[in-house]
């Protein structure tokens, strides 16, 4: 490159070629004219979301009761999204217990908003908040997600390419702008995931980080914290859960995203950089809410817990990092650690999760150790969200 070559040119070159050949990558794996569809389950996996026997599926399906499962080679039943959460409903029915099969929301609880959020990238960010959505969605809740990353690998993750879907907007940005908001209703999505709806995220998101010093200056009455909860009051009924992937930055977005939350979820890498760059993050965090809740801002919140992502089991200083976490926050680390795994990176190829991907990809033990460890942590959510209901 030579001294004279303009680098906004050679980036904006190098972004064209980019996106033309990410929408041509999405093009061969989704092509235009079909849309998105998640697998189906097997009975045994059905089962195990559900908490039943695998025979006390069948024996439903023989006695007619429940939904018509796809019969495949060998007599194997198959069952979609759908038909779980059919099944959910006809068994809650019948529960002895209110919420066995239905585990959200009933009579006075209070909607759950978490923020997923970490001030370094790379730390599981991202893959912690689609598989947590996503599994919460699978259990039965009904389930919001917010992608206030302006990068959008949320967005990715679930068939959005951002910078080509959503050139008229559609992001959190056209409901929290100062100016002529739009109703939060209007800019949900449905996913192709059974209970999951979506807010995607693009770099519009960004134009709120630079309003908001204007707002400020103008001394105009508007607060910028208030933005996001006082959205999801609109639409507060229609959800059990709210997970937002927060941009990897302690900026107005991720404070007002923190003034709306109910709790809070922090992604470590379990890496002694990662956890200093952490501690600089917190103290910031610390501060700049502190300023908020001077301000008026709910500070209050029912759980803040760390989540080890990409743990290593073999790896010696990794797990003296663990070790040191534990001892400084106790309960607030969660006990099981989302493991590092090539079976989350190949998924992701394909812009997938674990729960969506076809396992016969994959080698068996692989494909069940990180499934296992990724339920383990969702699982300890699910226990937070029921704790704060009271149950």
């Amino acid at each position: 490159m030579t001294r004279q070559d303009r680098i906004d040119l050679l980036v904006g070159t190098h972004a064209s070629r980019l996106s033309e050949t990410l929408q041509a990558h999405r093009e061969q794996l989704f092509p235009p004219d079909t849309k998105r569809k998640m697998r189906k389950f097997t009975s045994g996996e059905v089962a195990d979301l559900l908490g039943i026997k695998d025979a006390y599926l069948r024996k439903l399906h023989l006695d007619g009761r429940g939904p018509e499962p796809e019969i495949r080679g060998n007599g194997r039943r198959f069952y979609s999204p759908e038909d779980i959460q059919a099944l959910r409903v006809m068994l809650e029915k019948g529960a002895k217990t209110p919420g066995t099969y239905l585990p959200g929301r009933r009579g006075d609880d209070h909607l759950q908003v978490i923020s997923v959020i970490n001030f370094k990238g790379g730390s599981g960010k991202t893959t912690t908040s689609s598989h947590l959505a996503q599994k919460l969605a699978l259990d039965g809740y009904r389930v919001l997600a917010l992608d206030l990353d302006p990068q959008a690998s949320f967005s990715a993750l679930h068939g959005f390419q951002p910078e080509i879907d959503l050139q008229d907007g559609g992001t959190l940005y056209d409901a929290i702008r100062y100016d002529d908001p739009v109703p939060l209703r209007d800019i949900i999505q449905k996913t192709y995931f059974t209970n999951l709806d979506i807010v995607p995220g693009n770099l519009d998101l960004m134009e709120f980080e630079h309003d908001t010093p204007r707002i400020l200056a103008q001394r105009s009455g508007q607060v910028f914290f208030t933005r996001i909860g006082e959205k999801l009051a609109e639409v507060e009924a229609d959800y059990d859960v709210v997970v937002m992937d927060c941009p990897p930055q302690l900026g107005f977005l991720t404070m007002s995203a923190l003034s709306a939350a109910t709790a809070v979820l922090v992604t470590v890498h379990p890496q002694m950089l990662d956890v200093m760059s952490m501690c600089q993050f917190l103290l910031m965090t610390s501060e700049l809410l502190g300023v908020v809740a001077e301000a008026g801002g709910d500070m209050s919140y029912d759980w803040l817990r760390y989540v080890v992502t990409r743990y290593e089991p073999g790896d010696g200083p990794q797990n003296q990092m663990v070790s040191f976490m534990r001892s400084m926050f106790g309960e607030h680390v969660l006990n099981h650690p989302a493991v590092k795994s090539t079976a989350i990176s190949d998924a992701g190829i394909t812009k997938q999760t674990l729960y969506e991907v076809d396992k016969s990809q994959f080698v068996r033990t692989t494909y069940e150790r990180a499934l296992e460890s990724m339920n383990a942590v969702n699982g300890e959510i699910a226990d937070l969200i029921q704790s704060a209901w009271g149950r």
